[in-house]
């Protein structure tokens, strides 16, 4: 007898000896343009823990954001979520429980409330998500006023306090500037303190190195791993970069054109990859091995147009070890391969 999402839920946590924070179960997020339908996310599943660092990886248009949206509920129109479950667990005040998000108005008052306080996001590029009308230390005080009886006066020590924690000089000056007089380096630490002003649980990281030198980019890996030490946090980081999954992940979800092709341990991942798409990003990574002049190993192809996705397997036009008539025909099932790790592909099973 199939189990019901919540048995499910249990019964991995019992597995695992962690029970999760967060459980996305078939998740289901389509834009219907005129053009067609675009699946930006097609039944993507997976589990967030309390102190775990959870790696979303895979390439550009491979559903990774929209994902993290569909989370908060903030994906933009057109786009919607069709169907499946995202069950936060051990809520708070009227969220008390386990509550399903997809079940909640996008912007209704308890989805209000979640976001910030449950569930932060640190998105992509700042510049485009600060205002440049107010001052970013007016940014972080609206998030703690929203979610707090704190006065104004309360408010501001607070974000001085926050852009101290997250290594920002000089707090109690850069509180009053605005965001296009920070680098981006500090604009990306402002991003981070105004997610942790309301102390979440869950952080979401969407790419927060991007556009960042090599310097800065460890320096603010490095300060959200010193957070989540700090404060328990459970830690979604988004990439395309599988050298930052080495580094700071604990679980990985690789995803390929909106749907999760393995997932399992980062020493599974990197150690024992099943996958024929997580084998070619990994091929893909530059060696301090190698020998000098050697080519880099490349995936051929692209990923296809949303518009023109191929039947069967989303990943089989570039993949070399394709199964003629089988791998072209019909979506692989996903199949456990013990503990947490499953893979789709019918290279280990489930042929039709």
């Amino acid at each position: 007898m199939p189990l019901t999402p919540m048995a499910e839920i249990a019964a991995r946590a019992t597995q695992s000896g962690a029970a999760p924070i967060l459980s996305v179960r078939g998740l289901k997020t389509y834009f219907h343009l005129p053009e067609g339908i675009v699946r930006a996310v097609d039944g993507v599943s997976f589990d967030v823990r309390p102190g775990r660092t959870l790696g979303v990886v895979g390439e550009s248009g491979c559903g990774k954001s929209i994902t993290a949206r569909s989370i908060l509920g903030i994906v933009d129109r057109p786009g919607r979520v069709e169907s499946g479950e995202i069950w936060l667990h051990g809520a708070t005040g009227a969220q008390a429980g386990s509550i399903d998000l997809v079940k909640l108005a996008p912007n209704g008052a308890q989805m209000r409330a979640i976001r910030g306080r449950e569930i932060a996001l640190i998105f992509q590029e700042p510049m485009a998500s600060f205002s440049h009308y107010y001052t970013v230390g007016n940014q972080i005080m609206e998030a703690i006023l929203q979610h707090s009886d704190a006065s104004r006066a309360d408010a501001r020590a607070r974000a001085i306090e926050l852009l101290r924690t997250v290594g920002v000089p000089q707090p109690e000056r850069r509180v009053d500037e605005y965001p296009f007089q920070l680098s981006g380096g500090l604009r990306q630490r402002v991003m981070i303190a105004m997610a942790l002003a309301c102390d979440p649980r869950i952080l979401i990281a969407d790419e927060p190195t991007t556009a960042l030198d090599v310097t800065t980019q460890a320096q603010i890996l490095d300060l959200l791993r010193g957070l989540q030490e700090q404060r328990g946090l459970a830690l979604i980081l988004i990439t395309h970069d599988m050298g930052v999954i080495a580094e700071m992940a604990d679980d990985v979800v690789v995803m390929y054109l909106g749907r999760a092709v393995e997932k399992g341990s980062v020493d599974d991942i990197f150690h024992a990859p099943k996958h024929p798409y997580t084998r070619a990003l990994l091929r893909s990574i530059p060696s301090i091995m190698a020998a000098p002049r050697t080519r880099l190993a490349t995936l051929g192809g692209s990923i296809p147009h949303p518009f023109n996705r191929p039947a069967g397997c989303p990943f089989h036009p570039r993949c070399p070890e394709s199964i003629p008539s089988v791998c072209d025909r019909v979506v692989p099932p996903v199949l456990a391969e013990g503990g947490n790790r499953e893979v789709s592909c019918f290279l280990y099973g489930g042929r039709p």
